[in-house]
């Protein structure tokens, strides 16, 4: 048998293969002996992962789709199980995907492998109980972001912040001109990046509030430019649609959406992802979200947290102006966007530049280094 380590790995999404292929690239940059089996796609599988199923198996989406899948998702994890605690790996890192590694890390945790989670589940925000099962499924949580770590201490779980991918990726954007003229955007103009959400039903609710504040700020400003991203070549067709702006200061692109943040001098986004980029980019923002009654209702009993935008998650105060539902007008809306173009857009930009340092770079590094931390510890 070979005395080489050995990583059981398992990401069951795109997002999740290209995190744990960083970090096997740079624990393999130590030991080109290292191990690997598991689950993973195209990045996991350039160092040395050769899956034993094909990730996308796994890759449910919504309510629905997980339940009519229920027999074949039991049926890979358990496979899964079978092979770590016939294999026993030196340690088991579930990436992402909680609702599926959590079970399998406390399966193998209990019979005696070390288990690591990378990307922290929201349990910060929402469904909190679930502290409970991540207590004893993980020996140690790989958390992105520095809160994270701090309400894993809380509850008595080992966690480690490693830092967050997208500060290095964001390090190969261009600058701000040069994302102008790519654009075709004019140098010394005002320019907001629009930013509504990546899937329909946002588009749907908050769209037409975003059509009002534009066509607002471009009859405000003459010099004023708006670039607006879409996400895919479907919501091209329903911000067409839903957003029928005929101006020719108003341009509407397919993706690009990073390029369109670092072209722009601020950001009118829907609250998700996009605010964390646009923080860690550096631009001021404003944040807004509209969803039917019924899910507000529902949603808003469920949720913990007091912030939705990460900026102000991560900062444990308020730093970018939020306003959901009702609050979600055309007056706030175009005010807070007017603001975020003067002194209050710069405080904005100060402070995300101290949240960029807080959280770090080299995460692929600091990852390995908390795993082989967590390989060199006594058995259990």
């Amino acid at each position: 048998m070979s005395n080489a380590p050995h990583f059981g790995v398992l990401a069951g999404e795109k997002s999740g293969d290209i995190l744990a292929g960083s970090v096997l690239r740079e624990l393999k940059r130590r030991n080109e002996a290292l191990r690997v089996t598991g689950i993973g796609g195209e990045a996991t599988a350039l160092h040395g992962l050769d899956s034993l199923y094909d990730m996308d198996r796994l890759a449910v989406f919504g309510f629905v789709e997980p339940l009519k899948r229920l027999p074949e998702l039991l049926s890979i994890r358990g496979a899964v199980r079978q092979h770590m605690l016939t294999e026993r790996p030196n340690v088991f890192l579930g990436v992402d995907s909680p609702d599926f590694n959590l079970t399998l890390e406390q399966q193998l945790r209990a019979r005696g492998i070390k288990t690591a989670h990378l990307v922290s589940p929201s349990v910060w925000a929402w469904r909190p109980g679930r502290i409970k099962k991540i207590k004893k499924a993980v020996d140690l949580m790989l958390c992105l972001l520095p809160f994270e770590k701090d309400f894993y201490e809380q509850h008595g779980v080992d966690a480690v912040c490693v830092g967050h991918p997208l500060i290095e990726e964001f390090s190969a954007l261009p600058d701000q001109a040069t994302a102008r003229t790519y654009l075709g955007l004019p140098q010394g103009a005002p320019v907001l990046a629009c930013l509504p959400g990546s899937r329909a039903g946002e588009i749907e609710y908050i769209g037409p509030t975003f059509t009002q504040v534009i066509m607002r700020l471009l009859a405000t400003d003459k010099d004023m430019r708006v670039v607006l991203p879409a996400a895919s070549e479907e919501r091209l067709d329903q911000i067409n649609r839903l957003m029928p702006i005929e101006d020719d200061r108003f341009m509407v692109i397919e993706g690009q959406s990073r390029l369109a943040m670092m072209a722009s001098d601020a950001v009118l986004c829907a609250s998700g992802t996009t605010t964390l980029e646009a923080m860690l980019i550096g631009k001021p923002m404003t944040i807004a979200y509209k969803m039917a009654w019924l899910s507000w209702q529902l949603l808003s009993r469920m949720v913990t947290s007091p912030y939705v935008g990460l900026p102000n998650v991560i900062a444990g105060r308020d730093v970018a102006p939020e306003f959901l539902q009702g609050d979600a007008n055309v007056e706030n809306l175009y005010q807070s966007v007017l603001d975020s173009f003067s002194a209050s857009g710069d405080q904005q930009k100060a402070i995300f530049t101290e949240l960029r340092q807080t959280i770090g770079d080299d995460y692929a590094v600091r990852s390995a280094d908390a795993l082989e931390e967590l390989m060199a510890r006594g058995e259990m």
